[in-house]
């Protein structure tokens, strides 16, 4: 039998629930304590595993980026655009700064 790695208390996962500003209720606190310690305990069991001779990956799977062709549409005129705009200058829009009024520089 491999050993449990470190077993989470109530109180560090109610710790947990209150830095991620969770409210949770006490069924939830229960069920959520052994959730994570299972976790734990199914971690303890993978660091045994020799991985020696597996070489790092960042995917476990082939990916393939699946894009559609790239074809020019004709788009919205500007003053179609701008028409529903609260403020603008010309073909831009006017937002209020939010950096402060000298552009964040």
């Amino acid at each position: 039998m491999i050993p449990s790695m470190a077993n989470l208390s109530r109180a560090d996962v109610e710790h947990v629930a209150h830095l991620a500003r969770l409210g949770l209720a006490e069924a939830e606190l229960a069920r959520l304590e052994g959730q994570l310690n299972h976790i734990l305990d199914q971690y303890t069991i993978l660091t045994t595993l020799d991985t020696e001779h597996i070489p790092p990956t960042a995917q476990t799977i082939a990916l393939a980026n699946i894009l559609r062709d790239d074809v020019v549409q004709p788009s919205l005129a500007v003053d179609d655009v701008l028409a529903n705009a609260p403020e603008r200058s010309g073909d831009h829009f006017v937002v209020p700064a939010i950096l402060g009024g000298d552009g964040g520089a």
